[in-house]
């Protein structure tokens, strides 16, 4: 069993209390997302008290399951190009005739590439695109986008071009797709595509800004594959991706929280789609009722494979602790290891770096408890 550190906002002992449980995705961990088969919208009961299991993704990988689970609907597979360009199956969900979701990462997807071919230099975002006219072409008038757990750094150009925009360098010439040839950038023509006239909705999985310090290069850059010198290409080029959109397109968006979502694509699907862009932590936890299940329970307990420092920049894990803090509600955030700041009132306790066995997370429960 792997190490497990416990973060909590203290509570007395547990005797016959109500508990809702979010498991969280593997952030941290190799391999595509994966959740387990108990991990499901539904209740458990035991002498013990009740729970109730919530899916609670962010807007990336584990999107199109936890609505499914919530509201029903039809899943329909697409072909589009991966981040590399081969062929893959994507997925949309219909909750509607004319209302899809779509996981971005089904096609531009971290997990899509092999750990030693990870190249964000070159990868780009074109198959989302695909994905987005597949949809438009089934008769969808309104489409949510899931960003989140994308190999690409491209700031959505690769989605750009599938929608008729060119990326030039000085000499006219278009630029390679990919994040690499950003710095290059000179020019964007429009030609605006299918998606005009219909209701676009990114929901972004960070709050991140699109280039800087926090954006998407420098923060999420090094999972990736990208080493030091690439991080500063790629911020470069993001840098210059913003300029272009405001002066060639009147649209200001590099500041905007959760542009710098999967490699940019927020700031792209601004830009190029005239997405409304949303923290996906919200939309989710609206969609699914989140608020309304939490007054109904004594305690919360979430989880994340690894909480950072980039956990607290828009993830839903962080906002579903603070929205139990926010009334009064205790919980418990278990991980795989805490290097990043907790939120406020929550204390990490016990694991200090050993392997735990059941009986040892049971313990280390009970200390958090109280």
């Amino acid at each position: 069993m792997s190490t497990v550190t416990l973060a909590s906002s203290r509570m007395g002992p547990i005797l016959h209390r109500r508990r809702l449980a979010s498991p969280g995705l593997s952030n941290g961990l190799q391999g595509e997302p994966e959740r387990h088969p108990g991990h499901r919208c539904g209740r458990r009961r035991s002498a013990a008290g009740s729970t109730r299991f919530l899916d609670l993704p962010d807007g990336g990988p584990g999107l199109l399951d936890a609505i499914a689970e919530s509201e029903g609907g039809q899943i329909r597979t697409h072909r589009v190009r991966g981040p590399l360009g081969e062929s893959v199956s994507a997925r949309s969900l219909w909750v509607s005739p004319t209302e899809a979701v779509i996981e971005t990462a089904d096609a531009c997807g971290l997990h899509l590439v092999p750990t030693a071919s990870r190249d964000p230099m070159t990868a780009d975002t074109r198959g989302v695109g695909e994905l987005v006219v597949a949809c438009l072409e089934l008769g969808a008038t309104h489409i949510v986008l899931g960003l989140g757990g994308s190999g690409t750094v491209d700031g959505g150009t690769g989605l750009g071009r599938t929608f008729g925009y060119r990326f030039l360098g000085a000499d006219g010439a278009e630029l390679p797709p990919g994040g690499g040839a950003l710095a290059y950038l000179a020019r964007i023509e429009a030609e605006p595509g299918p998606s005009a006239g219909h209701v676009i909705t990114a929901i972004a999985d960070v709050r991140a800004p699109l280039s800087g310090p926090q954006g998407a290069a420098r923060r999420f850059g090094p999972q990736k594959g990208a080493d030091a010198a690439a991080i500063e290409v790629l911020d470069t080029g993001l840098a210059r991706l913003g300029e272009r959109l405001r002066d060639d397109l009147g649209c200001e968006v590099s500041h905007r929280p959760g542009a710098g979502a999967a490699g940019g694509l927020g700031a792209g699907c601004v830009a190029f789609l005239g997405a409304d862009l949303v923290a996906g932590s919200e939309w989710v936890l609206e969609r699914v009722g989140f608020e309304e299940a939490l007054s109904k329970v004594d305690l919360l307990i979430t989880g994340e494979g690894a909480w950072d420092a980039t956990s607290g920049l828009g993830k839903i894990t962080w906002e579903i602790l603070r929205r139990a803090r926010s009334v009064d509600v205790p919980a418990l955030l278990v991980c795989g290891t805490i290097t990043g700041p907790t939120p406020p009132g929550v204390t990490a306790v016990g694991g200090d770096g050993e392997w735990l066995e059941p009986g040892d997370v049971t313990r280390l429960v009970a200390d958090a408890l109280g």
